[in-house]
């Protein structure tokens, strides 16, 4: 399974802002300038980020954007699970309608133990593990 580029992207757009955090608020342009990601994708990726509660933005010319929560607060998981919706690998664990094998799939279950497993390790890495003086930053 590969995450979506927005998935990826959301999680660097959210590093950016912690490793910016005691700074004013960052604009969009700036994110983009920092994180190489266009200004344009970057207002799509926020708006769900935002009804996660990952960053609040300020209107104005000092506006911009910050931190909603802490960095150990927000998880990888909790990120692709704000722009994904899931992180279930196969569809038909979303919705078994999607299946008219659902009931009887003899491989239903391993996808769900996988499944179950990248979402634990997904929660297990916050953003502050992975800043530059985090518990990752020498691992990734």
């Amino acid at each position: 399974m590969k995450l979506s580029a927005r998935s990826r992207y959301a999680a660097r757009l959210l590093l950016t802002l912690a490793i910016h955090e005691d700074d004013a608020p960052v604009s969009t342009n700036s994110l983009a300038e920092l994180t190489g990601i266009s200004a344009q994708f970057i207002e799509q990726i926020i708006r769900p980020l935002k009804q996660a509660g990952f960053i609040t933005s300020t209107r104005g010319a000092a506006g911009g954007h910050r931190l909603g929560k802490s960095p150990a607060e927000i998880t990888l998981g909790g990120i692709v699970r704000a722009i994904e919706g899931s992180t279930n690998i196969a569809s038909c664990l979303d919705c078994e309608t999607v299946c008219d094998r659902s009931d009887d799939c003899l491989t239903r279950s391993a996808w769900e133990r996988a499944s179950r497993a990248m979402e634990r390790e997904l929660d297990a890495i916050t953003l502050a593990a992975l800043m530059p003086n985090g518990e990752c930053a020498d691992t990734l």
